[in-house]
């Protein structure tokens, strides 16, 4: 299959790019900075600025689908407009294209109680809180698209560094838990659950989540 990602070169978009080479799969990888990406016979880089839905949409146009695992930057001070602009870039280059459309979101949207997102929780991180807003409302503009076939992930929680280990379950729009705790993954494992809706669409214009 042939997969465009973009922000292929971060913490989530890395382990993505693995995992589709991994599993045989040709990845366009875009990204802001070329050299960030390691040379690989399925691994074809390309830098785009993913703010421009014109360039973007040129690039997505021929791909099996495409994943965003876009990020402007956690430590960028205008991060909400930042990802907001990025995002509807994406929307929009990926109608033009006529893409499928996997997009990874953030924890912060899912219910930790009936009404009740966990970015609204009085203990949710200030330094996470603009980043996760944004992913939020980025959500709710993606829902309003009806013909572009999209899906959303939110991550559990805690996602940590590490490998797959497998043993996660799927989830819809409510935080998952372990026992009395939120629960976690690997994003290794995150990786996998991407791929898997990659190669086996489950999830059509719906969020999911997943966790151990």
């Amino acid at each position: 299959m042939k997969i465009a990602l973009i922000g292929a070169s971060g913490f989530v978009g890395t382990a993505i790019l693995n995992e589709a080479v991994s599993r045989g799969h040709h990845v366009t990888a875009i990204v802001r900075d070329v050299s960030k990406v390691a040379a690989h016979p399925q691994v074809t880089a390309v830098a785009v600025d993913a703010q421009n839905p014109q360039a973007l949409a040129e690039v997505l146009k021929g791909h099996d689908r495409v994943i965003s695992a876009y990020n402007p930057g956690w430590t960028a001070p205008d991060i909400y407009d930042q990802y907001l602009k990025g995002g509807k870039a994406i929307v929009a280059a990926a109608v033009t294209a006529h893409s499928w459309l996997l997009v990874v979101g953030g924890a912060g949207s899912l219910e930790i109680a009936p009404g009740v997102q966990l970015v609204d929780t009085p203990d949710f991180p200030a330094e996470w809180k603009q980043g996760a807003l944004a992913a939020r409302d980025g959500l709710t503009a993606l829902r309003r698209e009806t013909t572009l076939d999209w899906r959303f992930v939110s991550p559990p929680v805690f996602l940590e560094p590490g490998d797959k280990r497998g043993g996660y379950h799927l989830g819809g729009d409510q935080v998952l838990f372990s026992g009395d705790k939120p629960a976690g993954i690997t994003v290794g494992d995150l990786a996998d659950g991407v791929l898997n809706e990659v190669e086996k669409p489950a999830h059509l214009r719906q969020r999911f989540t997943l966790g151990y």
